[in-house]
């Protein structure tokens, strides 16, 4: 494979590490562990409209609204903008951070781009101009894994973190306006003291303002609603899996797809009945996928039972003070004694001294 520009690629697999549909749908972007960037048109019918290379390797990406720029986060921490109405251009450096960016995101009218990164930031800039940072959201205690503006109440931002926190944020300003600890809804489905809940996928549904997750390693959907009003995430819902699932997706009527690496029954889809998501076995479109699902899985299986990568996102701790305390405590108990032999020796040099002035006498 060769670039554009006549030069080989960087030699890396055909791994997909990133990838998006526009909001309109007419297009498709995806790049690759081979750091290429190969867009699609989807209508009316699919047709690679051109391959670019990056400069690295890429977490995350997202199309404009306006459906002419492509928004690519790498892991050096910097954000490139492809055009789509010029398919050959290169890439053009957009903003930076000091730290491996996980995600991208967009307003809904294309005027802010936010980043999320391994150091617990969010940054929210101005599309026009990227340098001009209008705020920052402070908050988590570990990498930022995954950010969403709220399609339909565009001011509100949900993001989700090693932390296990899910978090409401006014971006504009900065400011927190609701967390979730995911542990004490999440609890009760593991024994380990210690579970961490790193968020993997989001998706939203309008339609009632459904929010559900993900999380690294753990076979369950949570299901949540958005009170918009009260600014806050209602539980619902957990949705119990027996393999692990890749991904999730609401459809705009609410119906939740799930893929799970199970080569039998690779989706599963739930469908909301009073209030609550029922698994559907009967439905055309499920057959349909699920049969070519299963037809194709050789692609799939060398990811079956593999873990992902946020384990090594998580910052080493070193607990310095206990160290110390422990050294301090064993000094003063080494002094302690030290005074105790001292007062010993001094009773026994008294005693020998008053023995020897009586003999005199």
């Amino acid at each position: 494979m060769t670039r554009q520009d006549g030069n080989p690629t960087d030699k890396g697999s055909d791994d997909i590490l990133a990838f998006a549909f526009s909001p309109s749908g007419d297009y498709f972007a995806l790049t690759d562990d081979s750091k290429r960037l190969i867009l699609f048109r989807t209508k009316p019918s699919w047709e690679c409209v051109s391959m670019r290379s990056v400069k690295r390797r890429c977490t995350s990406l997202i199309i404009t609204a306006a459906d002419d720029k492509i928004l690519v986060a790498d892991k050096s921490g910097d954000v490139y903008s492809y055009s789509i109405t010029d398919p050959q251009a290169e890439g053009k450096l957009e903003l930076g951070h000091l730290s491996l960016l996980l995600d991208v995101a967009l307003s809904p009218d294309d005027r802010y781009i936010l980043t999320a990164d391994r150091d617990e930031k969010i940054r929210v800039s101005l599309a026009k101009a990227p340098y001009d940072i209008v705020s920052y959201c402070l908050g988590h205690k570990e990498f930022v894994s995954k950010i969403l503006v709220i399609p339909n109440y565009p001011d509100l931002l949900l993001s989700a973190s090693g932390d296990s926190t899910l978090r409401l944020w006014d971006y504009k300003s900065g400011e927190e306006v609701y967390c979730c600890h995911l542990s004490s809804i999440c609890g009760p489905e593991t024994t380990k003291p210690d579970q961490k809940y790193p968020v993997s996928r989001i998706t939203y549904c309008c339609q009632g303002g459904y929010v559900a997750i993900l999380c690294d390693c753990i076979p369950t959907v949570y299901v949540f609603q958005l009170d918009a009003i009260a600014q806050q995430l209602i539980y619902r819902q957990q949705i119990s899996l027996k393999p692990k699932a890749w991904d999730i997706a609401f459809e705009e009527t609410g119906d939740l797809w799930i893929f799970e690496e199970d080569s039998e029954a690779p989706l599963q889809l739930y469908r909301p009945c009073d209030g609550q998501w029922k698994p559907v076995t009967d439905d055309k479109g499920l057959q349909k996928m699920s049969k070519y699902l299963q037809d194709n899985w050789t692609v799939f299986e060398g990811f079956v039972g593999v873990e992902r990568h946020y384990d090594s996102l998580y910052k080493a701790s070193f607990d310095n003070m206990a160290a110390y305390l422990q050294r301090k405590e064993e000094r003063l108990q080494q002094q302690k004694k030290k005074r105790q032999e001292d007062l010993q020796h001094g009773s026994n040099g008294e005693t020998k001294k008053m023995k020897t002035e009586e003999s005199s006498l």
